[in-house]
């Protein structure tokens, strides 16, 4: 029987694609998310916004948890925030402490949830700075440990190899090929308890 899944992330969720003037979205035959959704075993609602940073105030927290709940019942949910935060000069502890804010308040779902660290970023047009580089490549060992104190799932997409447009930021349509085959098995683990 095909499982819900709520993909909860910024603009490599819902499927940016930089190329083109004032950017545009890849086809669904390319976004990751699409791609899970073609599986039978998973139905996807992709909850991913462009600029999205971690919802973390009390305003955001209770617009997310309405969007949530016009979304259910759904059987689990896909987070993957973070990378706008550092974009915005947020240190990776403190994207981490926002992050741990909203861990807290899906919990109260009641349903798995599977806790993906972005990939790292690419030097780039957006990404020119060696502190934004490490501040990415460390955001996985905090979101790590978040999901092992909460109960969730966890996957490092740092270790996916997944190609990055010239901005050193959003995927390429190999990036979500890539990611797709990677989350696939990831989420079989979180919300299937394959191993």
């Amino acid at each position: 029987m095909s499982k819900a899944i709520v993909c909860l992330g910024d603009s490599n969720t819902w499927g940016y694609d930089p190329r083109g003037f004032g950017g545009g979205r890849w086809p669904d035959g390319v976004r990751w998310t699409a791609r899970l959704n073609a599986r039978p075993e998973w139905i996807i609602h992709n909850l991913g916004e462009n600029g999205r940073a971690i919802p973390h105030t009390p305003f955001e927290l209770r617009t997310l948890c309405g969007q949530l709940a016009a979304l259910r019942p759904f059987d689990g949910l896909c987070v993957m925030l973070g990378s706008n935060d550092l974009l915005l000069g947020v240190p990776p502890a403190a994207a981490a402490a926002r992050m741990e804010r909203l861990l807290v308040c899906l919990s109260s779902l009641g349903v798995p949830f599977l806790l993906i660290a972005p990939p790292c970023f690419h030097p780039g047009d957006w990404v020119r700075e060696e502190a934004l580089l490490a501040a990415s490549a460390h955001l996985a060992g905090y979101y790590r440990i978040l999901a092992g104190e909460s109960g969730a799932a966890f996957a490092d997409a740092g270790c996916w190899d997944i190609p990055l447009c010239f901005d050193g930021v959003h995927f390429t349509a190999e990036g979500h090929a890539r990611f797709a085959a990677q989350a696939g098995g990831a989420f079989a683990a979180a919300f299937c308890g394959a191993k």
